[in-house]
């Protein structure tokens, strides 16, 4: 695998929604990772140790994208998570002139609304499982979500 497949691999898995992939061959260990990760290549030879080379031969330096890991981030383990429970686009509101299901600070309790996930052309109201106050909406309007993907921190009151 040279360079510029190397590099396709890793566009392609920008574009896709993988966190991480890895590949070993004969010849070849890859690990691609993502979101903050730290992202790691190694092209040298899978060999028993005694038939290793003495002085291996340097290998061409991948062109790899290099992830900053991001800034320490505050104590949320005291915090509950509500979760995505599908695949689909996440919407704050039930239209684009309506107001928002939930703000930062407002109180919910179990059945309330928090958002809707648009899977399939179908509208699905996201309710509450939890109570508490909401302290953070961790998801865009509008952006794709995943199955079990955080959507809401909520303080426990």
């Amino acid at each position: 695998m040279d360079t510029k497949d190397i590099q396709k691999l890793i566009d392609f898995i920008a574009q896709s929604g993988l966190d991480e992939v890895s590949i070993e061959t004969n010849e070849l260990k890859l690990s691609v990772k993502r979101y903050g990760q730290a992202v790691a290549t190694s092209s040298q030879p899978v060999l028993p140790a005694a038939a290793q080379p003495a002085s291996p031969a340097p290998q061409p330096a991948a062109s790899v994208p290099v992830v900053a890991s991001p800034a320490p981030k505050a104590d949320t383990s005291n915090f509950l998570t509500i979760k995505s429970p599908m695949i689909g686009t996440f919407y704050r509101s039930a239209g684009p002139d309506a107001s928002a299901f939930v703000e930062v600070g407002d109180e919910v309790k179990p059945g309330k609304t928090v958002c809707i996930i648009e899977a399939m052309k179908l509208f699905n109201e996201i309710e509450s499982e939890v109570s508490g106050r909401i302290v953070k909406i961790l998801v865009e309007n509008a952006t794709p979500v995943e199955y079990d993907q955080p959507l809401f921190l909520v303080e426990p009151i």
